[in-house]
């Protein structure tokens, strides 16, 4: 199976044992959006319906959570989701863990919670779709952090000789160097998610078109191109992957020091590293690198819809909301075409 069949049946998994502990007509709704979300989105559903049923349980209905029915929905009103919003703020998780969620993270339940209600009136399973009353949390707009060009030949500078390592590390970064220094490339030169990039196989590449095949979200997938920069990073980790002792079946593009296809943590883990050797005052994210990659090229293209395309957006808004800086640019390019005194 690919890496994306993998990763979808373990998400099948996960929601399977979410749906264990809760009533009967969630399998339902799960069943209901199977062909219209993405399994990332539905292991989500179920990580919140389970917190919500949770608090339906503790506080509103006080039963066991299997026990709550369709009529116990049905009784709820507007203000018992309001105030689960509220608890969202500070409460205590199955594992006796507390667990905090910000604006964004009370957002995104009460969407799971809403699209939940919906599903279940539109199929005349409840009276009443109470959700659909709450207003979402205003959400304020986030700092929009992104690597100025300085910032990129520091960090990448820092993949090939970091300075604050420890020996060990050093160690460490060279076994690992032509890799690291080919994702972080990568990443600032085609903007690719972090689920993407970790998903590429070999044969998904094509030199002679220095262009490459990926898996977007939703499992679409399409060709994009990169530099002769990004080339040769990836060229020179072939060669390296090459001397490696891997398995005649491996054919992920990076692998980690184990030999096999690297997951999504390492490679969180190894940008933010060359990011705090590089740019110490900035959270650097796989994601970071994204947003710099779509700024540098809304830039050099003064295009949106080109940066939408690329980055793999399916609405140009959000690639508006995400790109601070291509309002900030086109302020700047229409200061000086209003004049105050004719020449």
């Amino acid at each position: 199976m690919s890496y994306f069949e993998v990763r979808d049946l373990k998400n099948m998994q996960k929601i399977g044992k979410y749906l264990q502990n809760l009533p009967e007509y969630c399998y339902d709704f799960f069943t209901g959006i199977e062909n219209n979300t993405s399994s990332l989105t539905r292991v989500n559903y179920a990580m919140d319906l389970s917190v919500f049923f949770d608090y339906l349980e503790k506080y509103v209905l006080k039963k066991p959570k299997m026990e709550i029915t369709l009529d116990d929905l049905s009784s709820l009103q507007s203000r018992n989701i309001e105030n689960y919003l509220s608890y969202l703020s500070y409460y205590q998780n199955e594992e006796n863990k507390m667990q905090k969620n910000s604006e964004r993270g009370k957002a995104r339940k009460l969407a799971s919670v809403r699209s939940f209600f919906k599903y279940l009136f539109n199929h005349d399973m409840i009276a009443s779709n109470v959700a659909s009353k709450v207003e979402t949390p205003k959400l304020h707009n986030k700092e929009i952090i992104r690597l100025e060009k300085d910032e990129v030949e520091r960090m990448l500078d820092a993949v090939q000789s970091p300075t604050t390592f420890s020996e060990r590390q050093k160690h460490y970064n060279k076994n690992t160097q032509e890799r690291d220094n080919a994702i972080v490339t990568l990443f600032l030169g085609t903007g690719i998610r972090i689920s993407e990039l970790v998903g590429l196989n070999v044969e998904d590449f094509d030199f002679s078109q220095n262009a490459f095949k990926v898996t977007r979200k939703g499992g679409n997938q399409t060709i994009l191109y990169f530099s002769k920069e990004v080339a040769d990073a990836l060229q020179t980790w072939l060669k390296k992957r090459e001397t490696l002792p891997l398995d005649e079946s491996e054919n992920a593009m990076f692998v980690s020091l184990q030999n096999k296809r690297i997951c999504v943590r390492a490679v969180e883990n190894l940008v933010k590293k060359f990011a705090r050797e590089s740019t110490p005052l900035k959270k650097i994210s796989p994601h970071k690198l994204r947003s710099t990659f779509g700024t540098n090229l809304y830039r050099e293209t003064k295009d949106i819809y080109i940066v939408a395309d690329v980055l793999g957006h399916k609405d140009v808004n959000t690639t508006k909301k995400h790109y601070a800086a291509i309002s900030e640019d086109m302020r700047k390019s229409v200061a000086n075409r209003v004049k105050i005194h004719e020449e």
